[in-house]
């Protein structure tokens, strides 16, 4: 009778968790169809999930209007280079407020993570006017800077939670045998992290790639990252649905599929931990 009611159990959670995922991946398996259609299937009335009309000349028309490897270079250079900055800076916050913390430790880190429910309008008009004064107004430079800043909390919250289970006993050992800070830090306590530290970076850069709002407002042509190649697609004279659903499919591929060869990994960092 147990074994009967945990397998409904089993069953049930199952088909809840394969509901939820097909739940969220729907928008972008419609997005995905809908680039193949024409413009006519793609608002046809009611809504054709499949249609016979299949063509490539949306992406064609896509690849011809726009210099899609410029934008696709940018994005991985503005993703990848805000991720390693912030890693960099991220480490050694979060050795210390691991290893060494403070009466006010748990606050300041309340505070980091505080940051990032505040309205990115709210401090618009500042970051335009800095970014316009410093000459870091469109590169990517000031795109790297502005991403890793508003990505940091996430970074140190995270490298905080996995290093706290990293037993310190194996610090104090090292420092024993003479270790420097550096030393320690890099050839010790990085090693023991990877698996944390290649989950960090995966989302971080996932979270990169996928900003809007700052890459869009903070550019113009030279630093344009994917997110602005698809907001071109908007026209004055109205949405084309199939072609900016083409140009979104090729600006999310690149990150579906680092995501799918690296789910195994992004688990297994998420999950480092979890069970000692």
């Amino acid at each position: 009778m147990a074994r009967a009611v945990s397998t409904r159990r089993k069953l049930f959670y199952t088909a809840a968790a394969w509901s939820v995922a097909l739940l969220i991946f729907f928008p972008v398996l419609w997005t995905i169809l809908t680039s193949f259609k024409t413009e006519a299937s793609a608002v046809a009335s009611p809504p054709e999930l499949f249609t016979a009309d299949w063509t490539l000349d949306n992406y064609a028309e896509v690849w011809g209007r726009s210099d899609y490897p410029r934008f696709f270079w940018n994005s991985v250079v503005i993703s990848v280079g805000s991720t390693l900055l912030g890693l960099l800076i991220a480490i050694p916050a979060a050795w210390s407020m691991a290893f060494v913390p403070g009466p006010r430790t748990k606050d300041l880190l309340m505070w980091m993570l505080s940051t990032k429910m505040m309205p990115a309008a709210a401090v618009l008009i500042p970051m335009y006017l800095i970014f316009q004064r410093t000459g870091l107004f469109d590169t990517r430079t000031g795109l790297v800077l502005a991403l890793m800043l508003m990505n940091l909390p996430v970074i140190v919250w995270m490298l905080y939670t996995y290093f706290k289970e990293i037993p310190v006993e194996i610090l104090e050992a090292a420092r024993m045998d003479g270790a420097s800070l550096k030393n320690e830090i890099i050839y010790v306590l990085t090693p023991m992290a990877i698996p944390g530290i290649a989950s960090t970076m995966l989302l971080n850069i996932i979270l990169a790639w996928n900003e809007a709002f700052w890459t869009i407002t903070l550019t113009t042509t030279k630093a344009a990252p994917l997110s602005a190649f698809i907001a071109s697609f908007s026209a004055p004279q109205g949405l084309f649905y199939a072609k900016l659903s083409a140009a979104s499919t090729m600006a999310i591929a690149p990150i579906l599929i680092l995501g799918w060869f690296s789910q195994k990994q992004l688990v297994r960092g998420l999950t480092f931990g979890a069970v000692k």
